[in-house]
């Protein structure tokens, strides 16, 4: 590896000193720890990390979008440019495949440059133009002008599962930074070298571009004290987060009980539902064993979306079942993020395994080791389904549980369910069109539609949502992939009776950039 690591947090241009060490990361296939011992960041270091932000605050955000495009196309660049320390170091400190790592950077940088994209076009402001109307009865109409405008400093945890596209330079990070505000990242324990190999290419493109000092931080310590500390501070203004459900709630627990309550953009929990109809289950049952299997398995069935909960209804799907037992037995273990996630997955998967009315219906044979989970698929009924909420629950790994009933059961059950990520239905296409009330119910609880697929796969575009109602993120209304991820980090401003010189160039009568806008309730 070329770069050489410090194992200290950035605090704007400079590196800090720390006192206590925060830990080494762990080679989760070997358990060998990795150089070098990372140090917490100080009290001192946090209160430094946000001051610069609030600092650069009021340069960054009022730079034109073209300034803060050429900054994120930077940040893309200069992480291509150590993609093979990123590889080397995040093999080791994750256990993922090199073409993940690879897959992965290709996705940071992919959603980077899309960014920059959307804030040197300029539309995403939803600029809004009123012009007054003096002459108007019984009173006149004032002239009124809005669009959107950075919210603040934002504080993002890095997730233990995505250690490139949803930490330091991820989606929260990217979106943030498009919106003009400045971003303090609280690194993941599981992932620290390659939190800093990303973290100074941030810092290089902030440099290379003439950011204002404060823009970008990067603190390393646990989330009860540093992580803390940045939610309950009144500078931070909001707060990007990927991990477990209860993270997420201490962070949202934290921050509305600030003086000035600020939004968790949190996803915390899914199972992702996935409902086979009988014509579909039926006709092609050992292709959809063959996909669930392998969006089941991938990742260790470590990603949000892979599938926990499969509906089929009694009476069909005896090739399938025996499809995917055929697969699930034959299955490599496969190594886990961290010890920690391990034990959990297998905890949980034990706990299902004793719940009485629940059968395991597929087990690898494989042995099972210390650091490697293995796949295990579970069946029971509707009713008993229904009785025991913790069946609802996610097992963080390869683990699925297949509900059997009627398919009029299987409806009256989809309102239960807690919120979702997504939500799968594979059907013929006549049945798809008699079961319309079943998708609709399905609507209700999810942020994603698949049909005739499988979950995992979350495309980074314009028109991707990667949320849904709680639990499986605290806002509902939000997404953290895609280019409306960027709303999360804005609020609407109106302009009343501003002549044209103070007014931003957005909401200017002649439009000098040139962007689509809702002028008199017109799109133009």
């Amino acid at each position: 590896m070329t770069i050489e690591l410090h194992g200290t947090s950035i605090i704007g241009l400079a590196r800090g000193q720390g006192r206590e060490p925060a830990g080494r990361a762990i080679n989760p296939a070997s358990g060998n720890t990795l150089d070098p011992t990372y140090l917490a960041a100080t009290p001192d270091e946090v209160d430094r990390a946000i001051g610069l932000a609030a600092e650069a605050f009021a340069e960054y955000s009022a730079l034109p979008g073209r300034e803060r495009a050429a900054f994120l196309r930077r940040i893309a660049d200069e992480i291509d440019a150590v993609v093979d320390d990123i590889t080397e170091r995040g093999s080791l400190e994750t256990a993922l495949p090199e073409a993940r790592m690879q897959g992965e950077t290709a996705r940071t940088t992919g959603q980077l440059r899309l960014f920059a994209d959307l804030i040197e076009e300029g539309s995403w402001v939803d600029a809004r133009i009123e012009r007054a109307q003096p002459d108007r009865q019984p009173l006149p109409k004032p002239d009124i002008r809005s669009m959107r405008r950075p919210l603040g400093p934002v504080a993002v945890f890095c997730a233990s599962n995505f250690p490139l596209a949803f930490s330091v330079a991820g989606g929260d990070t990217a979106s943030a930074l498009a919106a003009g505000c400045p971003v303090i990242v609280k690194a993941h324990s599981s992932h620290p070298g390659l939190a800093e190999i990303v973290g100074r290419a941030v810092l290089r493109a902030a440099e290379a571009t003439g950011m204002p000092e404060g823009v970008f931080s990067l603190l390393y310590g646990s989330g009860r004290e540093v992580g803390m500390a940045l939610v309950k501070d009144p500078a931070i203004q909001a707060v990007g987060f990927t991990g477990s459900r209860g993270g997420g709630l201490a962070l949202m627990e934290a921050a509305s009980g600030r003086p000035q309550p600020i939004p968790v953009y949190a996803e915390m929990s899914s199972v992702n539902p996935v409902v086979l109809l009988p014509g579909a289950v039926d006709s092609r049952g050992e292709a959809i064993a063959e996909g669930l299997f392998a969006s089941l398995t991938l990742g260790a069935g470590q990603f949000c979306t892979n599938p926990g909960l499969v509906f089929l209804p009694d009476g069909h799907g005896e090739a399938f079942l025996g499809k995917l037992k055929e697969l699930v037995e034959i299955a490599p273990s496969a190594v886990m993020l961290n010890d920690g996630i391990c034990q959990a997955f297998k905890t949980t998967a034990s706990d299902f395994a004793d719940t009485p009315g629940v059968e395991t219906i597929a087990h690898s044979f494989t042995k099972q080791v210390e650091h490697r989970a293995v796949p295990v698929v579970f069946s029971v009924n509707v009713r008993r389904f229904l009785e025991d909420a913790d069946l609802h629950g996610e097992m963080f790994g390869p683990g699925m549980l297949i509900v059997r009933g009627s398919l009029e059961e299987i409806e009256a059950t989809i309102p239960e369910l807690e919120g979702q990520l997504t939500a799968t239905i594979h059907g013929e296409d006549a049945e798809l069109a008699a079961n319309a009330s079943l998708i609709e119910a399905l609507e209700r609880r999810a942020g994603r539609l698949i049909v005739n697929g499988f979950p995992t796969g979350v495309e980074v575009c314009h028109s991707m949502v990667h949320g849904g109602p709680f639990p499986a993120t605290s806002d509902g209304r939000s997404t953290s992939v895609g280019t409306m991820a960027i709303e999360r980090f804005c609020r609407s401003v109106s302009w009343q009776g501003f002549p044209q010189d103070l007014l931003p160039p957005e909401l200017r009568d002649d439009n000098p950039l040139g962007i689509s806008r809702l002028e008199d309730g017109k799109r133009v």
